[in-house]
């Protein structure tokens, strides 16, 4: 390679000659390049010298935008040097095969009907696809996908309901990319978790990875988290790009990983979401009037298959669904004999409360009576369950069935060894079945406000064996205040081994002041590998002033390799005075990646009277670059009233990257009431560019009556397109008086899909008394998609008198799933006593369940409790003492 670099690779030599060329051409120093490309100094030094080593893909298409050179031609001269001779017929490492080996349906494209096999041929009529009609999307598609050719690594996730055509997207959008001969790897074998986390570290470069369906990579339990830190890798890493991620999400699974964790709360999917975050791409459910129109161009040019779809589905523009079969699904469904049309609603409850997707034949059949009239009941034959299988397994119009037998794959690997001694998860017994996807998310809609009958309860106790199907639908009995089937199928959850039953359990036992029992289930959970339930178990008695058992629980949890265990228990021999111990502790948890650990290390030798030791540990932080330990440090500093030093160490974190340390040392500083030194420091971070940062100082400036300097920091992210900062701007012109500026700001959020500040200023001017504008707002609101609106809404419209109008739109919110309006509109009835419709009302949000944290009412369960202590039945009535 020595011999290449010197004159002896005439691709090299070219590239060089041609960069060398356009940076004279620009008339730019070797400097300005750097400024102008964001890449290193070196970087661009050796890409242009005649010693230098192949640039990297990114370098070389990063100069090439710059200078203005054909980025396609300079790429492929950096290929040739570098010795990848993909066109010379040689084949590139790492998974994946060339696109164009590729069948769409191989790739889960839905298929829209049949085509003809040659006359008088033996082979079955081929799938084929309608013409593709492009749409917005599709732009933002190709953007990407020019990025990639040009040897940038993109990732795009589309979000989209069941059917919608995003599969399609993708495969359309990578094409070109075909032409050029990159691959494709498509991991799903042995599970699609698997596959990913052990091959993305190959992935090489020119390659398509294929995520269909990412929630079944990203929302995996074990792996989702490893999986999303892997493609972000593959992603920066730019000797491994170019690379094109592409993946499908229903945007309910959008939403649950971009959702911001409760404060204390757990955070199962952060990883997830930085990688999400502005990554994703909405797919409508309907095709626009300019979709529709190209559709019937192609339609009318001959392609049969759209002229079917478009006959059916032009007046609610849902083609990509007609095409993908969902219709035909449907119309099985509706039309489906009782027996058969109450295995899928068992289905589809299963489903829709947190059954996984194989769903056994007895659970099933055993849960389907519920769902039939008594006269149907009767009228069932002996053999009525084969019937009703043989008839929903016919296949509909897209080569799916509205429920199909499916064969799991059987594990293709020996199990992890384990020091734990856990019982294995028995299987599920007989056959299993699984949902149409279609008729799931169907189900979900429609089905969301009705609570499944006792069969379905009384068949999930019996015949399901999964712990974590078990806990789910415990918690969906006990979010519709279902208390009996929730108790009993808790305890069906932890005998099965499910840790978070167990942990409740463990909770239920506290409060009901059973410790011995409670330490027994918490002893249990540990033998299933759960060592969280003695380290919960320790937090409680300490809090309950019992630090003794506390301490030994601890210690029992840190045996069993809880670090958390190990950072309480020093703590405990701290405050005990036992400081011998305390920093044995402290060192044994640092030695397993405790950070808070080395802070509380450099603390203790510092009041020992060790500056030393205690600079040793510092330093020893930050030549780990834990930022986490000097943020750390830094508050125990400040916490010590030692301000300079903690002042030092949030610096040196921020100039690690930790940016926030310095944010939350001027937060320490606002709450001890030193104004000035908060305002510097959040100066400082809001310097750095981090959003919490501005809007803490804008908060700070606020609260002494400087409106001008809070409206210039919430205008310095707007003039970036921050719809964040719009939003506050719109509160500090609302509170200044300037109702018309905040209106129009308003609207322009609203215009970058900000709906909540038009849901903010109607919320204003209903508390200003104008409920005729407010209600105009909320309605615009409610038209673009805030179901919040659509409940204030029903209260203006109830205060009003309008009592049938408050329940349509509080019929309507709840059916989107928000059941804040049926709970208000429940209390004013009450208050207006109207007893019996409140109590109807409450038990409708009831049905709906409580346990959506984007419709949670903190208050219903209570008042649940007191209207009916022991439960309700599944048929709503009240449930006996039990």
């Amino acid at each position: 390679m020595h011999d290449e670099q010197n004159g002896h690779n005439p691709a090299l030599t070219e590239l060089r000659r041609r960069l060398n060329d356009g940076l004279a051409q620009a008339r730019l120093t070797q400097k300005q390049l750097v400024a102008r490309t964001g890449l290193g100094r070196t970087t661009v030094s050796q890409a242009l010298s005649p010693t230098g080593p192949v640039p990297s893909a990114r370098t070389a298409a990063e100069l090439a935008r710059v200078l203005k050179l054909p980025g396609e031609e300079l790429l492929e001269l950096r290929r040739e040097a570098a010795g990848d001779r993909e066109h010379g017929g040689q084949e590139q490492s790492g998974p994946g095969r060339p696109i164009a080996d590729w069948e769409p349906h191989d790739l889960e494209v839905h298929p829209a009907g049949p085509g003809q096999a040659a006359p008088g041929s033996e082979a079955s009529a081929a799938w084929v696809l309608p013409t593709y009609v492009p749409r917005e999307h599709d732009q933002v598609l190709g953007g990407a996908v020019g990025d990639v050719a040009a040897g940038r690594s993109r990732i795009v996730v589309l979000v989209g309901d069941s059917s919608t055509g995003k599969t399609r997207a993708c495969w359309e959008a990578v094409q070109p990319l075909a032409e050029k001969g990159w691959r494709l790897w498509h991991p799903f074998d042995p599970t699609r978790a698997e596959a990913a986390l052990e091959e993305l570290h190959r992935v090489g470069p020119r390659t398509v990875v294929w995520l269909n369906e990412a929630q079944h990579y990203f929302g995996d339990r074990v792996a989702g988290e490893r999986i999303a830190a892997a493609v972000h890798r593959l992603l920066v890493v730019e000797e491994r790009g170019p690379v094109l991620v592409l993946g499908t999400l229903w945007p309910e699974y959008a939403v649950q990983y971009m959702a911001l964790p409760s404060p204390g709360g757990q955070d199962p999917h952060s990883r997830v979401r930085e990688l999400l975050a502005g990554r994703t791409l909405t797919v409508p459910d309907a095709f626009d009037a300019d979709a529709l129109a190209a559709a019937a161009a192609f339609a009318g040019a001959g392609d049969r298959l759209l002229a079917d779809a478009l006959a059916r589905a032009r007046t609610d523009g849902r083609v990509t669904q007609d095409l993908a079969g969902a219709p035909q699904l449907l119309n099985r469904y509706q039309h489906a004999n009782p027996a058969a049309k109450a295995l899928l609603e068992a289905a589809m409850d299963a489903r829709r409360l947190g059954v996984g997707l194989h769903l056994p034949q007895a659970f099933l059949t055993d849960a389907a009576p519920g769902y039939l009239t008594d006269i149907e009941y009767d009228l069932l034959s002996d053999d009525w369950a084969e019937h009703a299988y043989a008839e929903l397994a016919k296949l509909v119009h897209g080569k799916q069935a509205p429920l199909r037998r499916i064969t799991p794959r059987p594990p293709r690997r020996p199990p992890v060894p384990s020091t734990v001694a856990e019982s294995p998860v028995p299987l599920s017994a007989g056959p299993v079945f699984r949902l149409a996807d279609y008729l799931e998310q169907h189900g979900r809609t429609t089905r969301q406000h009705l609570c499944p009958p006792a069969s379905f309860w009384h068949a999930a106790h019996t015949h399901l064996t999964n712990p974590e199907d078990l806990n789910n639908l415990t918690q969906a009995a006990g979010s519709r205040h279902r208390l009996q089937w929730a108790h009993h199928l808790r305890h069906r959850a932890a005998e099965r081994g499910s840790s978070d039953a167990l942990a409740r359990l463990v909770v239920l036992r506290q409060q009901a002041g059973d410790w011995e029992g409670a330490e027994a289930v918490a002893r249990q959970a540990a033998g299933h590998g759960d060592v969280r339930a003695l380290y919960r178990l320790a937090v409680m008695r300490e809090e309950a002033g019992d630090c003794e058992t506390a301490e030994a629980l601890y210690r029992q949890a840190a045996d069993q390799g809880d670090t958390d265990a190990l950072y309480r228990l020093a703590l405990l021999r701290q405050q005990a005075g036992d400081w011998e111990t305390a920093e044995a502790l402290y060192r044994q948890a640092a030695d397993h990646g405790d950070t808070r650990a080395l802070a509380r290390l450099a603390l203790l030798r510092e009041e020992a009277g060790d500056r030393e030791g205690a600079e040793a540990v510092t330093r020893q932080i930050a030549d780990h670059g834990t930022t986490d330990a000097l943020y750390s440090l830094a508050k125990v500093r400040e916490e010590a009233g030692d301000c300079e030093t903690a002042e030092a160490l949030a610096r040196q974190a921020a100039d690690q990257g930790d940016v926030r340390a310095l944010y939350g040392l001027a937060v320490m500083r606002r709450q001890a009431g030193d104004w000035e030194g908060a305002k510097a420091l959040a100066r400082q971070a809001a310097d750095h560019s981090t959003p919490d940062a501005v809007y803490g100082l804008a908060e700070m400036r606020q609260r002494v009556g400087d409106r001008e300097a809070v409206e210039a920091l919430y205008r310095q992210p707007v003039d970036h397109s921050g719809t964040d900062a719009l939003y506050h701007l719109i509160v500090s012109r609302e509170e200044a008086g300037d109702c018309e500026t905040a209106e129009a700001l308003a609207q322009q959020a609203a215009g970058h899909g900000d709906v909540r500040a038009l849901y903010r200023l109607a919320v204003m001017r209903e508390e200003a008394g104008d409920c005729e504008t407010a209600e105009a707002l909320y309605r615009q609101a409610a038209d673009q998609g805030d179901v919040r609106a659509l409940a204030r809404l029903a209260l203006l419209r109830e205060e009003a008198g309008d009592r049938e109008g408050a329940e349509a739109l509080v019929q309507q919110a709840a059916g989107h799933g928000d059941i804040r309006a049926l709970y208000r509109l429940a209390v004013m009835r009450e208050e207006a006593g109207d007893c019996a419709t409140a109590e109807a009302l409450y038990r409708q949000a009831a049905d709906h369940g409580t346990n959506d944290p984007h419709s949670y009412v903190a208050e219903l369960p209570k008042v649940l409790s007191k209207l009916w202590p022991y439960g309700l039945d599944p048929d709503g009535t009240p449930t006996p003492p039990w």
